[in-house]
């Protein structure tokens, strides 16, 4: 039994996952796969990436293509989630912020540079027009946790983490929801460190067939919407919303996918060169087929 770890966010995009990791479902395949969960988002996964402390990630497609750029020895195997991640723009409910406009020039609370959260304040900060050098300032909180407990203290402005996540916490008074920014490309991809890819690459594939059995299926799952909203303390009316809105992949970027996610990245300047998309995804010679 080889034992491989992969990390991801505590989110219900990842309840495939848990679902396949409870029933052993590696284990024929000789892969004891374990879970991490990374609360902090796709910083902390990059650094684990790097540092050998997981195989794989299921993470944000643009803060892994930047950090592949920066010298992650890890490619992309895989898009995960195809639809866009939808980013709740956040206040602490008792703030003077009213909407977006009032966000101009304040501070940006972010998990920690090179997140999600850091990478998507510059992607809205350029929709909204502002001068990404005088009106993009940034607090780091960690996490979301720490998110729910600096806002209200007015450290940081506001907080962008993914909408259906925080919806608990707008609901419960902590949070107001003052817009909305997705991401204008798939969201979530599956990373594979380089290493893993020259060794074990048939473990990789054995990997992405199961979880794509379950993600094509995923939705099929009798009361899933209920199993999901009582998993993640969920109104289910708010998780039948995210249903309709979320569709899994089995397939990979595609090489024009890449390119474009780098311009975005050069243009906000949070990469200095870019890469041919060969260097940043993977070719397994793998194709899903449904029986």
């Amino acid at each position: 039994m080889t034992n491989l770890m992969i990390g991801g966010v505590p989110e219900h995009f990842n309840l495939p996952w848990y679902l396949t990791l409870r029933e052993k479902a590696y284990h024929p395949k000789g892969i004891n796969l374990r879970w991490q969960d990374f609360p902090g988002g796709t910083g902390a996964m990059c650094k684990a990436l790097r540092d050998g402390s997981i195989d794989m990630a299921v993470i944000l497609t643009e803060g892994i293509i930047a950090d592949i750029v920066k010298g992650n020895p890890s490619k992309i195997v895989q898009i995960f989630v195809s639809s866009p991640l939808r980013w709740g723009i956040h206040v602490a409910a008792d703030s003077d912020y009213k909407g977006i406009d009032d966000l101009k020039g304040t501070k940006a609370a972010i998990s920690r540079y090179g997140s999600g959260s850091h990478l998507m304040a510059y992607v809205h900060a350029q929709q909204a027009g502002w001068d990404l050098e005088k009106d993009l300032d940034f607090e780091l909180v960690k996490n979301l946790s720490g998110a729910l407990e600096k806002l209200p203290q007015g450290i940081g402005d506001y907080f962008m983490w993914e909408k259906f996540t925080t919806k608990p916490y707008v609901d419960d008074g902590t949070f107001r929801l003052v817009g909305e920014c997705p991401t204008p490309w798939p969201c979530f991809v599956i990373a594979v460190r380089e290493e893993l890819l020259e060794n074990q690459p048939e473990m990789v594939t054995d990997i992405l067939e199961i979880i794509n059995r379950t993600t094509f299926e995923f939705k099929q799952i009798p009361a899933i919407d209920r199993m999901l909203a009582n998993r993640y303390d969920q109104k289910l009316e708010d998780i039948q919303l995210w249903l309709s809105q979320t569709q899994w992949s089995q397939q990979n970027l595609s090489a024009e996918q890449v390119i474009a996610v780098q311009e975005q990245l050069l243009h906000l300047d949070l990469i200095e060169n870019s890469l041919d998309p060969s260097k940043i995804l993977f070719d397994l010679n793998y194709t899903f087929t449904v029986d």
